[in-house]
């Protein structure tokens, strides 16, 4: 039973070396799709050689490009905060907005209070 379990998680390890693999030749921006396409072939058809190939002539920079991949969504999500809070919806800004608005007499009484309200409520 124990030999079961060492042959399971060394075929789980091999799965999930090639998984990394094929998302780090999806990932390299310096291989055109021809190279690309070269490098999956190899490691489908001849897993053993193609997998250790690819670790030998391309392995040292898969931490790099998967650095470079984590930098790229930290940036993007990072932006997407800054995007989500700089919008200025809160309330605060709102009633501010509408005192504004009705100081300049374009909001009637009736309409400005209806409007705080809906702030207020929300």
């Amino acid at each position: 039973m124990l030999w079961s379990f060492l042959w399971f998680f060394l075929f789980f390890i091999w799965i999930m070396l090639i998984f990394s693999l094929f998302g780090d030749i999806m990932r390299s921006h310096d291989l055109s799709g021809w190279g690309k396409a070269l490098w999956s072939i190899g490691i489908i058809f001849f897993p053993f050689i193609g997998i250790f190939a690819y670790l030998i002539v391309r392995g040292g920079d898969m931490a790099e490009r998967q650095m470079e991949s984590a930098k790229a969504a930290q940036k993007a999500q990072q932006e997407y905060i800054r995007d989500a809070a700089g919008t200025g919806d809160n309330d605060a800004d709102q009633l501010s907005k509408l005192a504004d608005l009705h100081a300049a007499g374009k909001l009637d009484d009736a309409e400005y209070a209806s409007s705080k309200a809906k702030v207020i409520g929300s």
